[in-house]
């Protein structure tokens, strides 16, 4: 191949200080991230589209330039570029080598590297072969980085799930600084409230994906629309040659009954689909990260998976772009927001449903119990409380009863009131 349809994707091999214009602001969340580079095994880097992979693996770069590598020992290539499409593993990697770096140790970074088949036998081999490489790898499909390469790639990597930004991030993001000690603490001003609750709105509303706070207000809302129209139709209707038509009306019904109960039956009535049709499509969904669902808190596993599940997207912006948005929904957006941020503390939150409701249930490591409602108001409803109160006395193993509010702090009749924008910022 032409070593040409590499240096377009390289300018660092001509220019370091382009890689500056790349790399983007620093998430520490994922330093460990950052820093696998250091080891050999295959970093694979998982997650939804526009999460923000790529600009990690260019701090990854952005990192070694500035520890004195030479520049022609890294190499980065997109695998969506259409120049690419006919070449090889092997045709991208002789021509690297041939060009660039005949014999020193290779840095090499494959960006949506499931466009190309059999992805995870060559960087298997490679691997295996001990060649002089550290491969960095990326995908957004959950499916293809994690049950393609769950037997071959075993033991040989470590992985890595990005998610849009938390709140904290989406603060620094917005140039907005938090003295965590001081929070912790419980020191803080009246005006940084007032600023923590007005960003949280916005939070809120536009999500977290990484270019909305940096773009201007008109053009939000056509980014993440083309943003779901990208997941949607490139990450799932092409890559499982889906019925466009089925997969948009079932991911917008989703979307606009998100945090609440799947039933299939509902679903079937409302967009006259087959039962397979509707558990195989949200199964796509799952695997492409833009829905999750949780299951009801019990010990028995049958009863478990006999009730319904609940379904989040995962981010909020993405689904009021495409929904529409009621007063009500307000609640809803600070539930979704709740969960995403559990899953991206890698917690693994059910749901509990008797007499009363409550959003999350969380064991935790020591195998005690965390129950947690959202309400996102200060005039909390009777039936929240209740309903903690409730599934405390079923399961003596709760030790913690958690109300998120708007603003309210407070510990009474066992259960800590805390503020959702203070929660968001504990991790």
């Amino acid at each position: 191949m032409e070593v040409a349809k590499l240096i377009e994707w390289n300018p660092w091999w001509e220019n370091t200080e382009l890689i500056a214009e790349l790399s983007g602001k620093s998430r520490p969340r994922y330093t460990d991230l950052v820093n696998s580079v250091n080891i050999r095994e295959v970093t694979v880097i998982t997650g939804i589209r526009r999460s923000g992979k790529s600009t990690l693996m260019y701090q990854i770069i952005r990192n070694l330039l500035k520890t004195g590598i030479n520049p022609k020992q890294i190499l980065f290539v997109n695998l969506e570029d259409k120049k690419l499409e006919k070449d090889s593993f092997d045709d991208i990697y002789l021509s690297y080598r041939e060009h660039m770096n005949y014999n020193n140790k290779a840095f090499i970074f494959f960006d949506e590297i499931h466009r190309k088949k059999d992805w995870e036998s060559w960087i298997r081999k490679k691997y295996d072969l001990k060649t002089n490489d550290k491969f960095i790898i990326s995908g957004s499909s959950s499916y293809l980085l994690k049950k393609e390469y769950s037997t071959l790639l075993t033991g040989r990597n470590i992985t890595f799930e990005v998610f849009p930004l938390s709140f904290e991030e989406f603060l620094t993001f917005k140039d907005i600084k938090i003295n965590k000690e001081n929070l912790a603490k419980g020191v803080i001003l009246e005006k940084t409230k007032i600023l923590l609750l007005k960003n949280l709105t916005e939070y809120i509303l536009l999500g977290g994906f990484p270019e909305i706070p940096l773009k201007s207000e008109p053009y939000k809302i056509k980014i993440l629309e083309q943003y779901f129209d990208d997941i949607l139709y490139k990450d799932i209707v092409d890559r499982y040659n889906l019925n466009s038509k089925k997969a948009k009306d079932l991911a917008l019904f989703f979307s606009t009954n998100f945090t609440g109960l799947i039933s299939l039956r509902n679903v079937r009535n409302a967009l006259k689909l087959s039962y397979d049709t509707i558990k195989d499509y949200l199964s796509y969904f799952k695997e492409a990260f833009l829905f999750f669902t949780i299951d009801h808190f019990s010990y028995s596993f049958k009863e478990q998976k006999t009730l319904p599940s609940k379904i989040y997207c995962i981010d909020n912006g993405l689904r009021n772009a495409v929904s529409f948005i009621h007063s009500k929904d307000e609640g809803k957006l600070a539930e979704n927001t709740v969960l995403i941020e559990l899953k991206r503390r890698k917690k693994e939150p059910y749901y509990w449903k008797n007499k009363g409701e409550v959003d999350f249930i969380i064991k935790n490591q020591d195998q005690s119990i965390t129950a947690i409602n959202v309400t996102y108001t200060d005039e909390i409803n009777e039936r929240e409380i209740k309903a903690l109160l409730e599934f405390k006395e079923k399961f003596k193993k709760t030790n913690k009863l958690v109300i998120l509010t708007k603003n309210t702090e407070k510990q009474e009749k066992e259960i800590h009131y805390t503020p959702l924008w203070k929660w968001l910022l504990e991790a």
